[in-house]
């Protein structure tokens, strides 16, 4: 188990990575890797708890960390 949170952990952290060198998101990088750990976490949980999973731990990480960042920037965007 330990294990497959440190993958969960890295895999959050390249997609944060990866989505702004690649301009997906315009957070700034250690905001953009923030929020994924934080989404990657959460869903991590959510798996260990409920049983809820789309498919091995690694697509749950890559998917959890990209809804997460489509989720987080744009809820506060607009309550400026």
């Amino acid at each position: 188990m330990f294990p497959v949170l440190i993958g969960t952990v890295v895999i959050a952290g390249i997609v944060g990575y990866l989505s702004e060198k690649t301009g997906f998101t315009r957070n700034g990088y250690l905001q953009s890797i923030i929020i994924c750990v934080g989404g990657a976490f959460l869903f991590y949980f959510v798996r260990i708890m409920f049983g809820i999973r789309f498919g091995t731990p690694g697509i749950d990480a890559v998917l959890s960390s990209i809804g997460a960042l489509i989720i987080v920037p744009t809820h506060w965007r607009g309550r400026r």
